[in-house]
């Protein structure tokens, strides 16, 4: 494994950066990336973003936001959180596992002071109160596991920017958002800042994995593709934001696997068109369902027959093809 130093706090460059990694450095190589962003939310790939942000507060604060490749929710990154990527080897393993590369994160914490857990289908939380969200996304036999840690940052600040779903809130049993978080800082043993933090987390990951720290240096081919990446794609409002599609029915519900959303605009009884939404974690692409429900005739027996020979799960992570069907007639 080894490590690149990536000191940008620019999020567009640096969600460029990491699918880069990600996706065009050598395959036979493993990494890890820690790094920090300036305000930022951060959307998962399947998310409608103008309903998961606070829009009126991000244009007064200047918040940036950027879609992300994997999966999963939206979250608050300043400068006060550390973000950490683990990019390695899926082998034979092709299901979505959060426990794997997360336990030298859990031990690093564990080292100085810090008692947490891995809880749920992807959070780690120290007393009950969520500090890391974590996605997961695999690439032809790549893994890339990655998440948030709030070390010190402006919680108030957080709470306010997400639009956080009221059957998320109260399927906690809690009243708020920040009532659920935690920062890392008040149980850390000793007084360190957020980039002392980052040093004792790196060398704790290498430990781990029972390895010397090794840098990885990137080309100036690699650093001008990544911005081509950012020109192209990161930094554009079709990526980040995208059209809301026109849709005349709307399906939502919440699951043990994640949440689904379904807009479908139909007319004189068929599906012209599909847009799905959710925090779920699917290793396909979930255009691939939108595309199968396009022309079929909106009526539950024909849609099921559209929907017979695949498996739903392979998109939607583990919500079922029973529950997604739920969002579509509920």
């Amino acid at each position: 494994m080894k490590f690149i130093e990536n000191t940008s706090i620019d999020p567009h460059y640096n969600l460029a950066f990491e699918e880069y990694v990600f996706k065009k450095l050598d395959y036979d190589e493993e990494f890890v990336l820690l790094w920090r962003n300036g305000p930022s939310i951060i959307v998962g790939k399947n998310q409608n973003t103008v309903e998961e942000i606070n829009m009126e507060y991000v244009k007064n604060n200047n918040i940036n936001v950027v879609r992300r490749v994997t999966g999963g929710g939206a979250v608050y990154h300043d400068l006060g959180n550390l973000n950490f990527s683990f990019i390695v080897k899926s082998g034979s393993n092709e299901k979505i596992d959060f426990k794997t590369y997360n336990i030298p994160i859990i031990n690093a914490l564990g080292k100085i002071g810090v008692n947490c857990e891995l809880s749920g289908r992807n959070d780690l939380v120290i007393d009950g109160k969520k500090f890391s969200g974590i996605a997961q996304s695999i690439n032809k036999q790549r893994v890339l596991n990655h998440g948030t840690l709030l070390f010190d940052s402006k919680l108030d600040t957080l709470s306010k920017v997400l639009n956080v779903k009221r059957d998320k809130i109260e399927s906690k049993g809690v009243k708020s958002v920040s009532s659920r978080v935690t920062n890392i800082k008040p149980y850390v043993n000793d007084d360190i800042d957020v980039l002392e933090f980052k040093q004792v987390l790196l060398r704790n990951i290498f430990e781990y994995f029972n390895q010397p720290i090794e840098v990885f240096e990137l080309s100036n081919n690699d650093k001008n593709n990544i911005q081509k990446m950012v020109d192209e794609r990161y930094g554009t409002w079709e990526w980040n934001y995208g059209r809301s599609p026109k849709f005349n029915y709307k399906g939502y519900g919440r699951f043990a696997g994640g949440c689904v959303e379904a807009k479908l605009q139909v007319e004189n009884g068929f599906i012209e068109s599909c847009k799905i939404y959710g925090d779920f974690f699917g290793k396909s692409d979930v255009k691939e369902l939108e595309h199968r429900l396009q022309g079929v005739r909106y009526d539950e027996d024909e849609v099921k027959n559209a929907f017979k020979d695949i498996s739903v799960e392979e998109y939607l992570g583990r919500i079922s093809k029973e529950e997604f069907f739920q969002c579509l007639f509920n």
